[in-house]
């Protein structure tokens, strides 16, 4: 479906909140020293190449997706051999390929190329299920960082899955508050100026919760989603959790929120339990998705306030290809500037409806943390910032050692769940546009905290 026509925001966005460069300095300062390890210096260089070489980026991304489907060392060289030799013939893959090519050669080959991968999910995944992650997540706690567990498994194909995932949910909630109970105490993790805030939060994919989300019959598919969703927050309300709704594409993101709103607004979860949504910065008609989000809450008696995680948006391209193969207008900004601007724009309101929403910001470009983390300093109002596990890892840390709420999304699962979430990560983390990317560039701190 096509974004609704919505003016962009303005071209000039208005003064910096006054600390904005100050926070900015603090926080990259907090940051980690980057590792002078064999493995960290490798993978380094190997990202620098990535953004530096698109055809080979998109080749071991395929690889990446085709790995699960390799049944033998064999299938394991083959296929990197293949892909390597498409992307680069006459360069340096040629000798990864000739030696994938001889039987000699296979073996090495195959047995890196699966640890590499190995080694890539698990930067990005906390672990194959709940009862795993428990003691990565219990770390994080301790060094004063909150989690959001999200069970990897994109779209469902039959009804059992979907009730599997749905039990995969309802399990994790419990799996979690009963580990969690035995964690220290962090105030700044578990209250703000509304009030409590859960130390167990799972984020919930409303397409894995049916088999029959299709963007042109959604209310089918919602029909199914609805009972299952029903049962989780059910299960959080009597845990105490919180359950946070991911939005996906847009084609199906007025049908997921108006499931979620709708669930939410029934009088038994007038008093719980703790639940929020996602907005998408990079969609051009995201200002007033806002207000109807804001409308609306504002006229529930629920005792508990709306989360709104604010986030830039993870399906730039399956929008714009959507959008040309339709014949419509892109429905997400195109110019990453404008993209920018929406973003602080979105998280100046965000904050302003402290304490009635309690505002998620989730970004790994420090730019946009400042800003947030400084108008919220300005106004004396509350906000929690966000980071992807292995992509805003010394973010992280330097929002935690700076004494500010940080929450890190934590997917869970195991490699072949999780391919389509880690090629989204790969893709973002080697992107040009990327603050991590620029940084590890050596580009000057004072041009990467200026205005977009």
């Amino acid at each position: 479906m096509a974004a609704l026509a919505t003016p962009a925001p303005p071209s000039e966005a208005p003064a910096d909140p006054p600390d904005v460069r100050a926070v900015g300095r603090e926080l990259v300062r907090a940051m980690p020293r980057l590792s002078r390890s064999p493995a960290a210096v490798a993978e380094r260089r190997m990202m620098a190449t990535l953004m530096e070489r698109p055809e080979l980026r998109a080749a071991l991304f395929r690889f990446v997706d085709v790995r699960p489907a390799c049944r033998t060392r064999a299938d394991v060289a083959r296929h990197l051999a293949e892909l390597l030799a498409e992307a680069d013939p006459e360069g340096a893959a040629r000798l990864a390929g000739g030696l994938a090519s001889s039987r000699a050669g296979r073996l090495p080959v195959a047995l890196a190329a699966s640890a590499a991968v190995r080694h890539t999910a698990t930067r990005f995944i906390v672990g194959e299920d709940p009862a795993g992650a428990l003691r990565e997540i219990e770390r994080l706690w301790r060094r004063g960082v909150a989690t959001s567990v999200d069970l990897l498994g994109e779209a469902t194909v039959t009804e059992a899955e979907a009730d599997a995932y749905a039990a995969r949910c309802q399990e994790a909630l419990r799996t979690l508050t009963a580990a969690a109970a035995t964690w220290p105490a962090r105030p700044k993790l578990e209250r703000d100026a509304a009030g409590a805030i859960p130390r167990v939060n799972l984020s919930v994919k409303v397409s894995a919760l049916t088999p029959l989300l299709r963007p042109y019959a959604p209310e089918r598919g919602i029909a199914g989603a609805r009972a299952r969703l029903r049962e989780i927050l059910r299960a959080a309300r009597e845990l105490g959790a919180h359950v946070h709704v991911d939005v996906e594409s847009l084609d199906t993101r007025d049908s997921v929120v108006g499931l979620t709103t709708s669930l939410l607004s029934e009088p038994e979860f007038a008093d719980g339990p703790s639940a929020g949504i996602v907005l998408q910065a990079y969609l051009v008609d995201s200002p007033r998705h806002l207000d109807e989000l804001l409308a609306w809450n504002a006229a529930q008696g629920r005792t508990t306030p709306l989360t709104i995680r604010l986030v830039k948006g993870a399906y730039w391209d399956h929008e714009v290809v959507e959008a040309r193969r339709n014949g419509w207008a892109p429905p997400v900004f195109t110019e990453r500037a404008e993209c920018d601007r929406n973003f602080e724009a979105l998280s100046r309101r965000l904050i302003d409806e402290s304490p009635r929403v309690r505002a998620a910001i989730a970004s790994h470009n420090v730019r946009s943390i400042a800003h947030a983390a400084a108008y919220a300093d300005a106004r004396g109002r509350d906000v929690e910032l966000q980071i992807l596990r292995g992509l805003g890892d010394d973010v992280q840390d330097a929002l935690a050692a700076t004494g500010r709420r940080v929450r890190c999304y934590c997917p869970v699962g195991d490699l072949v769940a999780g391919m389509a979430y880690l090629v989204r990560r790969l893709l973002e983390n080697t992107s040009n546009d990327s603050f991590l990317g620029a940084r590890a560039m050596g580009e000057d701190l004072d041009s990467l905290l200026e205005a977009p």
